[in-house]
């Protein structure tokens, strides 16, 4: 008996998302544990696998189709032994009935269809069949490099980003690209409604299709910014006996091959602030409020098209070796797109450092359900008052964002205080 294939939940809150890319072609085998598609979601894509055996009959949802409710049937499986031909027609008239959205989103991405199209006809499925992260196929698409060409280093011989360094741009890839950016990029047609006056003015321009994390992050962060009553605490920090006991712990810990970052140790420092200071690990919901007894710091990473907040679960009780091993693998896989919603849904508070980037200071966005995010900006050297003298000292200047529906500014302020001396002598946090 013939078997559907629906949209997965791939996460507790999820209830759509866009049919990324078919890993497989009508007509293919598949056996459980086959990817079968790469599905995307608010923050991140995600490979979803075969549970059941059999031939690809039908798919009844073309990639690239957006607001695919979960449960929408979108393929159909003939089992051994079934005519796959009559499983095809017959599910042919199931789809409507299972849902009517993906047949309007299939309407309305016909980009989707000129991808397969333009593609030689014996090259698609060997694209289809390379294993590689969602990440490198996007970059092997942007670069114009064949995938089946490129040797993977990853799990089972799946390609991931480093395997992309060095490799050359091939024949296959570039001949299937032009046909490929109508899936991102629409030519610029006139709009009723344009944000701006540049079409108005003649200026040059592409219209972009925004990705649904862009989506999400655009409307979760202007519901924050309409919604919550934002007040910021700014405090300077000095960093010199931070970055002394950084240097004397990687001494220490080199033998393990660990290298800790100031980041990390920043982790640690506000998680350990958010004990001291529980009115602030708080999270404002309604009528009541809800206090947390352990600090899940989430931490701002860059990936590409968006932002994603992986999370240092229990950070003030983890040790600071623990915290940059988790944190380097957290953002390894989030520029991956391989986080399990559990590792970036949550969190208690956040940390954005841009200092990096030689911001000196920024006022953040507060991550919505939570209550405060803490944004970081450069350490550089600045005439301080060290002793009651005028010195030369690194300084950083932090500055706390918070819900004043649920936390008090006395309360942010003494928050940023424990921070602010957890830092100057940090050795106190590593008790």
């Amino acid at each position: 008996m013939s078997k559907t294939i629906q949209m997965p939940a791939l996460s507790p809150t999820m209830e759509e998302g866009t049919l990324a890319k078919w890993l497989v072609k009508e007509g293919d085998t598949v056996s459980s544990g086959d990817l079968l598609a790469e599905i995307e979601t608010d923050k991140a894509t995600m490979e979803f696998e075969a549970v059941d055996e059999g031939v690809i009959a039908k798919i009844l949802v073309s990639e690239g189709s957006e607001g695919v409710k979960v449960g929408t049937v979108i393929a159909i499986i003939a089992e051994e032994g079934e005519d796959v031909a009559a499983v095809a027609a017959g599910g042919g008239e199931a789809a409507p009935k299972a849902e009517a959205a993906p047949a309007k989103a299939e309407a309305e991405a016909p980009a989707a269809t000129p991808k397969a199209a333009a593609a030689p006809a014996a090259a698609a499925p060997a694209e289809g069949r390379v294993k590689a992260s969602p990440l490198a196929r996007r970059l092997a698409q942007d670069k114009g490099i064949d995938l089946a060409a490129v040797t993977g280093s990853g799990p089972n011989g799946r390609i991931v980003k480093g395997d992309l360094d060095g490799a050359k741009a091939g024949t296959a890839k570039s001949a299937a690209a032009p046909a490929a950016a109508p899936a991102e990029k629409a030519p610029a047609a006139p709009a009723p409604a344009a944000p701006t006056g540049a079409q108005d003015f003649g200026i040059p321009h592409e219209v972009v299709k925004l990705s649904g994390m862009r989506k999400t992050i655009a409307r979760r962060l202007t519901e924050s910014k309409q919604q919550v009553p934002h007040i910021y605490l700014t405090v300077d920090i000095q960093l010199d006996k931070l970055l002394k006991l950084r240097g004397e712990l990687n001494a220490g810990l080199a033998s393990r091959k660990v290298k800790l970052s100031v980041n990390d140790l920043l982790i640690k420092a506000l998680g350990v602030a958010l004990a001291e200071v529980p009115e602030c690990n708080v999270q404002f919901a309604g009528d009541q409020m809800l206090q947390f007894k352990r600090a899940d710091i989430s931490v701002a990473v860059s990936i590409p098209g968006g932002l994603i907040t992986p999370i240092i679960t229990d950070a003030g009780s983890k040790g600071v070796a623990a915290i940059s091993d988790a944190m380097k693998d957290l953002a390894s896989r989030a520029k991956d797109g391989k986080l399990k919603p559990e590792e970036y849904q949550g969190g208690t508070a956040s940390l954005s450092n841009m200092g990096m980037f030689g911001i000196k200071q920024f006022e953040a966005v507060i991550n919505p359900p939570q209550g405060m995010i803490m944004a970081i900006g450069a350490g550089e050297k600045r005439p301080f008052v060290v002793d009651d003298s005028l010195q030369i000292a690194t300084v950083m200047s932090a500055t706390g964002s918070f819900d004043h529906r649920a936390i008090d500014g006395a309360d942010g302020a003494r928050l940023m205080k424990a921070f602010k001396e957890l830092i100057e002598n940090p050795i106190g946090m590593l008790a």
